[in-house]
C-alpha cells in the first residue's frame, strides 16, 4: 500500500493549493479516504473525509466554506482543493484510510 501527497507549498493568505494523494496498493474505489492534518505541536487534525463513489463528503466548520475534496477513481486519486488559504491553514497534510497514513505535504502560509 502506497499513499504519496503533493501539491503543498508556501503561498500567500488568500492563495490556493490542490493537494493530491495518489495511492496503490488496495481498491480504492471502494476505500473512503481522509484528509488530516497536523500542524507544529499540535495533533493530527480531521479535515474532509469522503466516501469511495465521492457520492458522500464531509469537511470541517473551519475550512468546508474554503476547502473541497474530491477524488478520481480511474486515477486512484484523492484531492484536496484549498482556496482562500489563512495562516492557521498552515500544516503537514496527509491523506489516511483504514488508519493508514502516507508520507504528509507541506503546506505554509504566509500573512
Amino acid at each position: 500500500v502506497q499513499l504519496q501527497a503533493s501539491g503543498g507549498g508556501l503561498v500567500h493568505a488568500g492563495g490556493s493549493l490542490r493537494l493530491s494523494c495518489v495511492t496503490s496498493g488496495f481498491t480504492f474505489a471502494r476505500t473512503a479516504m481522509k484528509w488530516l492534518r497536523q500542524a507544529p505541536g499540535e495533533g493530527l487534525e480531521r479535515v474532509s473525509t469522503i466516501n469511495g463513489d465521492g457520492t458522500w463528503s464531509h469537511t470541517i466548520d473551519s475550512v468546508k466554506d474554503r476547502f473541497t475534496i474530491s477524488r478520481d477513481n480511474g486515477k486512484n486519486t484523492l484531492y484536496l482543493q484549498m482556496n482562500n488559504l489563512k495562516p492557521e491553514d498552515s500544516a503537514v497534510y496527509y491523506c489516511r484510510f483504514n488508519g493508514i497514513r502516507g508520507q504528509g505535504t507541506q503546506v505554509t502560509v504566509s500573512s
